[in-house]
C-alpha cells in the first residue's frame, strides 16, 4: 500500500488507509527484529521461571503435601486473570493515542507492572499473597504480550512472517530457558525471582527506544461502544479464524498438560537425585531443539508459501513425544522426550504465529484479535491444573497425563486442516 488515494468505482477518491492500519510491504531490518524478540524473551522469562521452578518451589515450602493443589491454584488463578487481561490490554492497545506510538505505553507499563508483582512474590510466605503476586504478574505481562505481539503485523510484511515469526517464536524457548536458569543459579526463591524481574525491565529497552511505532490519528481513537462490541468474533462470520484459535487451544492444552508438573515428575515419577537442575538441563535440550527448528522451519515455510502441513507435523511429532514420556519414566526417556517435543513445538510455534496473522478479521483491531488467539495460550493454563491435578493423584498418574496430553496435541495438529484461507 502507498497511503495515496485510490478512484472509487463513482469516480470520488476512497480516503487514504491510515499508516498504523496499512499491510506492511517494507521489511523490517534486524534490530527491529532483536528488540521484538529480546522484549519476549523478557515476557517469558518471567512466566516460565516462576511456573517451572519457583512457584513450584515455593509451593511445596508452603503447603508440602498440598503443593499440587496450591500450586494448581496459583497458576490456574492467574492463568484466569490472563484470559482478561491479554485481549482486554490489545483491545486498548490498538486505540492508544499516546504521542509514542500504539504499543510502547503498554510494552513499559506492563514491564513495570510485571517486575512489582514478581518483586511481592520474592517476599511471598502465603498463599494469598502468592496469588497476589502471580495475578499481578500475569495481568501486567499479558498487557506487555498484546502490545509486543501485534507489533509484528504491524511492521512485518506476510513474505516475511515466517522468518520473523520463528524468530519471535524462538523468544518462548530462549526465555523459558533464560527464566529456568535465573530460578536455579541464582540460588534461593526470593533471589530468583528479583533476577527475572530485572532481567524483565533491562529486556523491553531496546524496544521502546527505537519501536518505530505508528501514531494513531485522533479519529481512530477509542469509541466506547464500538470498543465493546468488537470482543465478539462470530465463528460463523470468520470460521479460520476460529479454526485457528481452536487449533492454537488444543495444541497449547497438550503442551501444558504435558509441562506444568515436570518438576514433580522428575521428583515423584524419573525419581531423579536433583529435580532443579534436571529441569534445567531438560529445558536447555528442549530450547536448543526449538531453536533449530523454529528458524529453518519457519523460514521454509515462507518459501513454498504454505502453512497447514507445517503445524499438522509439527503435532504429530509432539504426540509422539508425549508418549516416550508416558511409556518410559526414567532420565534416558526425558531427555529423548525433551528432543522430539522441542523439535516439534519449535515448528510449531514459527509457523502458526504467520498463519495466525493471516487470518485476521481486521487490521485496526490486531492487538485485541491476536489478544482473542492469546486466550488460547492462557486458557489452557486455567484447564490444565483442573485436569492435571486428580489425574496425578488418584486417576491414574503420570503415564495418564502424558498421554493425554498426546491425544489433545494430536486433535489440535488434524483440526488446523479446517483452516480454509491459508494454504
Amino acid at each position: 500500500m502507498t497511503g495515496e488515494a485510490e478512484p472509487m468505482a463513482s469516480g470520488a477518491l476512497a480516503p487514504a488507509p491510515t499508516a498504523a492500519f496499512a499491510e506492511p510491504v517494507a521489511r523490517v531490518r534486524g534490530w527491529w527484529t532483536a528488540a521484538v524478540v529480546l522484549a519476549n524473551v523478557g515476557v517469558f522469562a518471567a512466566f516460565l521461571g516462576p511456573i517451572q521452578v519457583l512457584l513450584a518451589k515455593q509451593a511445596d515450602v508452603v503447603a508440602g503435601s498440598n503443593k499440587e493443589f496450591v500450586f494448581g491454584l496459583v497458576t490456574g488463578v492467574g492463568a484466569a486473570v490472563s484470559v482478561v487481561a491479554n485481549p482486554l490490554a490489545g483491545a486498548f492497545s490498538d486505540r492508544t493515542g499516546s504521542r509514542f506510538g500504539r504499543r510502547v505505553p503498554w510494552v513499559l507499563g506492563g514491564a513495570l507492572g510485571g517486575a512489582a508483582g514478581l518483586l511481592i512474590l520474592a517476599g511471598a510466605g502465603a498463599v494469598a499473597v502468592m496469588l497476589v503476586g502471580w495475578c499481578l504478574v500475569q495481568a501486567s505481562c499479558n498487557a506487555l504480550l498484546a502490545a509486543i505481539t501485534a507489533a509484528v503485523p504491524d511492521r512485518v510484511p506476510k513474505v516475511q512472517r515466517g522468518v520473523v515469526g520463528g524468530w519471535v517464536a524462538l523468544a518462548q524457548t530462549v526465555g523459558a530457558l533464560v527464566g529456568v536458569a535465573l530460578a536455579t543459579i541464582v540460588g534461593g526463591i526470593g533471589v530468583g525471582y528479583v533476577a527475572c524481574a530485572v532481567f524483565l525491565l533491562l529486556s523491553v529497552i531496546p524496544y521502546v527506544v527505537r519501536s518505530g511505532d505508528q501514531r494513531l490519528p485522533a479519529k481512530e481513537r477509542l469509541v466506547w461502544r464500538e470498543f465493546a462490541k468488537s470482543f465478539w468474533l462470530s465463528p460463523r462470520k470468520y470460521p479460520d479464524f476460529g479454526w485457528a484459535w481452536l487449533t492454537r487451544f488444543l495444541l497449547n492444552l497438550g503442551n501444558g498438560l504435558g509441562t506444568l508438573y515436570l518438576l514433580y515428575y522428575l521428583q515423584d515419577a524419573v525419581h531423579y537425585s536433583d529435580p532443579d537442575t534436571g529441569v534445567l538441563i531438560l529445558t536447555a535440550v528442549y530450547s536448543l531443539c526449538v531453536v533449530l527448528a523454529a528458524v529453518w522451519f519457519g523460514s521454509w515455510s515462507d518459501r513454498i508459501g504454505r502453512r497447514k502441513i507445517f503445524v499438522t507435523w509439527s503435532g504429530i511429532v509432539m504426540a509422539a513425544g508425549g508418549m516416550v514420556l508416558a511409556i518410559w519414566p526414567t532420565w534416558a526417556a526425558a531427555i529423548i522426550g525433551a528432543i522430539i517435543i522441542g523439535i516439534g513445538f519449535g515448528v510449531y510455534l514459527s509457523v502458526d504465529f504467520a498463519l495466525l496473522t493471516e487470518v485476521l478479521p481486521n487490521a485496526r483491531d490486531r492487538a485485541k484479535d491476536l489478544g482473542v488467539i492469546n486466550i488460547a495460550n492462557s486458557l489452557p493454563q486455567v484447564v490444565a491444573p483442573a485436569i492435571a491435578a486428580p489425574i496425578v493423584k488418584v486417576l491414574g498418574g503420570y503415564p495418564v497425563l502424558y498421554t493425554l496430553a498426546s491425544v489433545v496435541t494430536l486433535a489440535g495438529a488434524v483440526l488446523v486442516r479446517k483452516v480454509k484461507a491459508v494454504a
